[in-house]
């Protein structure tokens, strides 16, 4: 979480400023594309001619490291009244006032009053700063959460809030880079395309005739960053203690992971080296487009990146008024998802619309989306990813035994806690949420009935999943501004059932035994073939054919050793072949599998219209 403060020497000599490295900002969040052909998916850059020339990138790579440390911060802010006090008092005041007049008014009917509170969120947190427009950002993704009158207005904090005088801007890039912005580039506006929380974003051109976005960081962020930080820490301490359905527990390591999590986006070199893993992550997939980064026009407070031109994924009708299909790239955005959480173990934790991009063209029935801002970013450890896996399937197969287990093994439930009562109380909440099918389920019916369960139950949220479960929300969120009824299982069961299925890595075959063999040994066949019914299902069709060409590998190959022997011990047993197990397999083999089915499938592959 923390790390040595730089700069200790911070006081009212500066300004009250914090001295040491002058590095990080981030315009991630303003990244801003307009509609129009695809991108070039590549991974590293060619210095333009002017920048080779003029450049330095190295002059800030001996820079110490900024890096988040609470105590540290805390230390330096407490002997400086003058700067946290009228702080504070402003803090307290704005979200009392604002927490007040949300209390009094936003029951009223009157569509002129919602307008009105509306602009009134976005002007409080705008003028409050960074980090509390970070949490209106949040917000922005959630129409389950947010009256839909207000989400319009919250939206604005992604890209379209007031910039930071353009001389400044100048002054930073050629304090970074080493030559003016008008020798660097071939074309440099005089106004930013877009503003956000942290930074803002020109279109400029480069000597090749490229077009590119160039962030720059705020002024001053790492003072400011520090000092609300703090602020927040302390009020969320004293509060947390007050809060219901243990709300409070865990509150300072959440706040801490947020802090640590916003000094990782305001270094832009971090932000470069996480956008080239990223790409690196979905090579081989045109689905999934990420920008380049010009690493001789980057720096801790400047970045750039190939200009991508595309929509927001913000509104359906804007969307299809370009001839794309919202719900392929809702699909995109999922599996993407999906992969970078219980695949890669490395995940994009800030999937809001200001960093989705719809671009022309489909693969495989999946729209194509441009990923911009890879300031938020996180990994995930094998363990939790590989458990994870474990409690969707779980989840989906209603096995709330199994589902208690992983929650206490991911430190939802104490290690020690008696899950007897707890499992009918998961049963109930959320075998609920999943309803009559797979389908019905989604986040919001999670959330208005989880709060029951934290009553009664000692949950809690571990501070290593507020960022995945943040980005858990916000993806589902932005689906749901495309498409009211979209329901996130709909799209990650099928992608668990394709895995498992598969059997590509040793804990999907491990996964995949313990949900189609019951703890005595015996199959379910009525498992697979729910597997294959989902996969089948898919909304572009569900080819057959890839999973039988899986499943003859896993079978028949050297990874499907205690596969084969699992099998085996299930159909003989006593010396005697299990013939009602045995039919039931190779009727659900002779169903899916028919010629006419896998027939049908090629012909989809070589001609969608043909099938």
């Amino acid at each position: 979480m923390g790390g040595q403060v730089q700069g200790q020497g911070w006081g009212p000599g500066a300004e009250h400023r914090p001295q040491g490295p002058p590095g990080i900002g981030h315009g991630g969040d303003a990244q801003f594309l307009e509609s129009g052909q695809s991108p070039r998916r590549v991974l590293t850059a060619t210095p333009s001619a002017a920048a080779s020339a003029t450049a330095s990138p190295s002059a800030t790579a001996s820079e110490p490291e900024l890096r988040y440390d609470p105590a540290a911060d805390l230390r330096w802010l407490l002997p400086r009244p003058w700067i946290w006090v009228s702080r504070l008092v402003v803090v307290i005041w704005q979200i009392g006032w604002l927490a007040i007049t949300l209390a009094t008014q936003s029951n009223s009917r009157d569509a002129g009053v919602q307008q009105r509170l509306a602009r009134r969120i976005l002007t409080t947190l705008s003028e409050l700063g960074p980090c509390f427009i970070k949490v209106g950002q949040a917000l922005s993704t959630r129409p389950d959460l947010v009256r839909r009158d207000w989400l319009d207005e919250l939206t604005r904090l992604q890209d379209d809030l007031p910039p930071f005088p353009h001389e400044r801007a100048l002054a930073l890039i050629e304090e970074e880079l080493g030559a003016p912005a008008a020798i660097l580039f071939a074309e440099f506006p005089s106004h930013p395309v877009a503003a956000a929380s942290l930074g803002q974003v020109y279109r400029a051109r480069l000597a090749d005739g490229r077009w590119v976005a160039v962030k720059v960081q705020r002024p001053e962020l790492p003072f400011l960053l520090r000092r609300d930080l703090v602020i927040i820490r302390s009020l969320g301490l004293l509060a947390a203690p007050f809060l219901p359905l243990n709300l409070g527990f865990g509150l300072g390591e959440i706040i801490d992971e947020f802090g640590s999590t916003l000094f990782d986006e305001i270094d832009y070199r971090k932000e470069a080296a996480n956008a080239e893993r990223f790409a690196r992550l979905f090579e081989g997939q045109p689905e999934v487009t990420v920008p380049q980064v010009e690493r001789s026009l980057s720096s801790r407070r400047v970045l750039t990146t190939q200009w991508i031109n595309g929509i927001k994924l913000q509104h359906r009708r804007e969307l299809l008024a370009h001839h794309l299909d919202p719900a392929a790239l809702i699909r995109t955005g999922v599996i993407a998802g999906l992969q970078q959480l219980l695949e890669f173990g490395y995940f994009h934790a800030d999937p809001h619309p200001g960093n989705l991009f719809a671009l022309a063209g489909q693969s495989r029935g999946l729209g194509h989306v441009a990923y911009v801002d890879f300031g938020m970013m996180d990994s995930i450890s094998d363990f939790d990813r590989i458990t994870l896996t474990g409690a969707v399937v779980h989840l989906i197969n209603r096995d709330f035994d199994a589902l208690a287990k992983d929650f206490q093994r991911l430190g939802f439930l104490n290690p020690n806690a008696d899950l007897r009562p707890i499992v009918p109380a998961l049963e109930e909440v959320l075998g609920g949420a999943l309803g009559e099918n797979v389908g019905s389920f989604n986040f919001k019916a999670i959330t208005d009935r989880f709060s029951e369960l934290m009553f009664d139950y000692p949950f809690r949220v571990p501070a290593r999943f507020a960022l995945i479960i943040r980005a858990v929300v916000s993806q589902e969120g932005l689906a749901m501004r495309l498409d009211p009824d979209f329901r996130i299982i709909r799209v990650a069961y099928p992608y668990v059932a394709r895995r498992l299925l598969a059997g590509d890595t040793v804990e999907m075959r491990e996964k995949l035994l313990e949900v189609i063999f019951d703890r005595s040994g015996r199959l379910r066949v009525e498992r697979l073939e729910s597997l294959l019914a989902v996969v089948e299902g898919e909304p572009d069709g569900g080819d057959l054919l890839p999973v039988a060409r899986d499943g003859l590998r896993l079978l028949f190959g050297a990874e499907g050793r205690s596969l084969r022997q699992r099998l085996l011990l299930s159909l003989v047993s006593d010396d005697r072949v299990n013939t009602e197990d045995l039919q039931a397999l190779m009727g659900l083999v002779r169903r899916t599998f028919s010629p006419r089915r896998l027939a049908n499938g090629v012909l989809a592959r070589l001609n969608p219209l043909a099938a």
